[in-house]
């Protein structure tokens, strides 16, 4: 589950952890201890063995295990949910995307979390509102993603152009300078999965528009911001510079249209950055990133991460507690980026001159999460996700008008929250 490169996980970040780690870095757990489980998606990332090693020499009766599940987000919300469901107390400490906190709350399956334990005061602020629901804190942020808008500062540099804020900017750049190139005007993640969700919302509040109320209990897309937003992509599908090749991005296939050297313009995750930038890409040092541009000035991003959560039925709460206090640390916290590459929740991070020099982007990055929002939260998120997902497809296939499919969309949101 690569949450660093997934909108599923958000996806968005923080893919993460090992099998059970002791303090010398083996998967072999000495007898005698009251082992913590910590349960995740799949995907190794080494940074965490140091990590976890060093709690296991501090803790050497709390050491933590880790149950690694597969890569795929729905895989590895079946497999918690099927233990969760059944009361069972294998998992201690969860480490969920954060669109999963709502439904898992509202099931019982996670407990609420004391607040006063953990400097939040000390974390950008719309992540710690990924990990409410109903006005209660159910988990704590571990690491966040937001969506950047990334364009050829080497093409427009040599047009005299500087790069978009807004949407109209946006769309007469991709038809003006794009074909000059032989590229692409711009794209997103279409494929109708999670990505898709996500490219939706963004652009659906960005014009000011939601999806379901902050409390998801009430549906709000049928407003003219909603079909402002859609209209905006079906134009630009409709009328080429969205390529119809983009309706099956997601988004490795995305970046590596940018990567190669076929798009002027394109909406992904933080970690294209990098890769983008790398020895052998044809486009190292030719990278700029913004903010992700709305009708009038910047838009609005989803936020993706993860968080941390404590299972109801876990024997080992305060462990758990203190566990995932450790994980949330500034230390780790500047580990989480230096070393796993993952956007941290702390935001004086986002302000080190040293990190900046690392990672360039963290300043764009930071304004991003600022303005970003959740994912709509309802107990019900996967049925509302897919919903979105059908609708917004057909109207980026041209197979509905956007006026049409909010309303449609509508109707089937106002089914699925009753």
């Amino acid at each position: 589950m690569q949450w660093a490169r997934t909108a599923g996980g958000g996806l968005l970040a923080g893919a993460l952890l090992l099998t059970g780690c002791t303090g010398d870095g083996s998967a072999e757990l000495s007898s005698g201890t009251d082992e913590i489980t910590f349960v995740t998606g799949g995907d190794i990332t080494d940074y965490l063995r140091d990590v976890l090693g060093e709690w296991n020499r501090s803790h050497p009766r709390e050491k933590v295990k880790v149950i690694e599940l597969p890569e795929a987000a729905d895989e590895v919300r079946a497999q918690m949910a099927s233990g969760l469901r059944s009361g069972s107390s294998r998992f201690d400490v969860l480490n969920i995307d954060v669109t999963w906190t709502s439904d898992f709350a509202a099931a019982g399956w996670i407990t609420p979390v004391d607040g006063d334990r953990f400097p939040l005061g000390q974390f950008l602020p719309p992540v710690v509102d990924t990990a409410t629901f109903r006005g209660q804190l159910y988990a704590v942020p571990y690491v966040t993603n937001a969506g950047l808008l990334y364009y050829r500062k080497d093409l427009l540099r040599r047009e005299g152009r500087q790069p978009p804020r807004t949407w109209r900017e946006l769309e007469q750049l991709a038809k003006s300078v794009a074909p000059k190139y032989g590229l692409d005007g711009y794209a997103g993640q279409y494929l109708p999965y999670e990505g898709l969700t996500v490219n939706l919302a963004e652009v659906m509040q960005s014009a000011g528009g939601q999806i379901l109320n902050p409390e998801g209990t009430r549906v709000a897309v049928d407003s003219a911001a909603a079909r402002e937003g859609l209209g905006f992509l079906s134009r630009g599908v409709r009328d080429g510079w969205i390529p119809r090749r983009a309706l099956a991005y997601k988004e490795e296939e995305s970046r590596l249209a940018f990567q190669n050297g076929r798009l002027l313009f394109l909406r992904n995750w933080p970690y294209v950055y990098d890769l983008a930038n790398e020895k052998g890409s044809k486009i190292a040092g030719k990278v700029g990133v913004v903010p992700l541009p709305g009708p009038n000035g910047q838009g609005s991003s989803i936020l993706g991460g993860s968080n941390l959560a404590i299972n109801t039925h876990s024997a080992h709460k305060k462990s758990a507690s203190e566990l995932i206090s450790y994980l949330t640390s500034a230390r780790v916290q500047r580990e989480v980026l230096t070393q796993g590459s993952l956007p941290p929740v702390r935001a004086a991070l986002y302000t080190d001159p040293a990190l900046i020099r690392r990672f360039p982007y963290l300043p764009t990055l930071k304004q991003s999460i600022l303005t970003a929002r959740p994912r709509p939260k309802s107990p019900n998120y996967e049925q509302v996700s897919l919903a979105v997902q059908a609708v917004g497809y057909d109207a980026l296939a041209g197979r509905q008008t956007p006026d049409a499919a909010v309303a449609r969309l509508a109707r089937e949101l106002n089914d699925i929250v009753r």
